[in-house]
């Protein structure tokens, strides 16, 4: 894992900005794994400013959703549809038969549905940079703690700390949504590169266990451990329980040094 902390959330948007920008760069027509929440939407801002300005360009861009809740309506303002849409879809220019988002309504067939997902990230050439927060209990996507670390996208029962989390997007409790479909932890680990994104001090103690723990099924972010390519962002509250703080710092410190010897050479 690259670990790389910085000041603040404005920070770690614009680094994140940048890693889409140099992927996009190199190859246009990249598959992007897209995440929710409220972590990503300043980063999502910046993606919007360039785009604005001619900088950037989303037009032979293919985007996957982690997830969506189960059974409600891609209309229905309170979807990660309608999210993607508002934060970041409605202001680039992608074409909008190329953003995916798994779905299920009620009384479809999930396990189907699952399945046709995963057959049509792996039709597309499989996910360049999955993008991910993380929650507080240590989900990435909607894999709860106890998920298993091979899952493929299916559908998951929020926990209630999750459920707590996300209680100010609806109305009332009996409009929240208690199932969820999403990739799997074994579906996430098979993008080519993941770059996970944390702010503020409510996530440090997640940050410590999936970066300095054991890999457990407990705290599923902890699986990108067997990733070989995970950049990891966070700010300085995010970062604040870490153990091996000064020695991550002192690896992108040699890390910098390296990439300025090629360089030269």
């Amino acid at each position: 894992m690259d670990i790389m902390i910085f000041k603040d959330c404005e920070a770690v948007a614009e680094a994140g900005a940048q890693v889409v920008r140099n992927l996009l760069a190199e190859k246009p027509a990249a598959v992007l794994g897209m995440a929710t929440g409220n972590t990503p939407i300043r980063m999502y801002k910046k993606l919007i400013a360039d785009c604005e300005n001619k900088t950037l360009s989303f037009k032979d861009v293919t985007t996957f959703n982690l997830d969506e809740y189960h059974g409600i309506s891609p209309r229905d303002p309170k979807s990660y549809r309608a999210y993607m849409q508002k934060e970041l879809f409605d202001h680039i220019d992608i074409d909008s038969s190329n953003t995916h988002l798994p779905a299920c309504a009620k009384g479809e067939d999930h396990r189907v549905l699952s399945h046709q997902y995963e057959a049509l990230i792996e039709a597309k050439g499989g996910i360049d940079l999955q993008i991910l927060g993380l929650g507080q209990n240590g989900h990435i996507g909607f894999n709860e703690p106890t998920s298993s670390l091979g899952s493929r996208t299916r559908i998951k029962t929020l926990t209630r700390g999750t459920l707590n989390d996300n209680r100010q997007y609806f109305d009332d409790d009996d409009a929240q949504p208690h199932l969820a479909i999403t990739m799997g932890i074994a579906t996430i680990l098979e993008a080519r590169r993941i770059m996970l994104l944390a702010t503020g001090e409510g996530k440090a103690d997640a940050v410590r266990q999936f970066v300095e723990g054991p890999v457990s099924a407990i705290c599923p972010a902890s699986a990108l451990q067997f990733h070989n390519d995970v950049i990891v962002l966070l700010d300085e509250p995010a970062a604040s329980s870490l153990a091996y703080r000064g020695y991550y710092e002192r690896v992108r410190e040699q890390k910098i040094y390296l990439a300025d010897q090629l360089k030269e050479g």
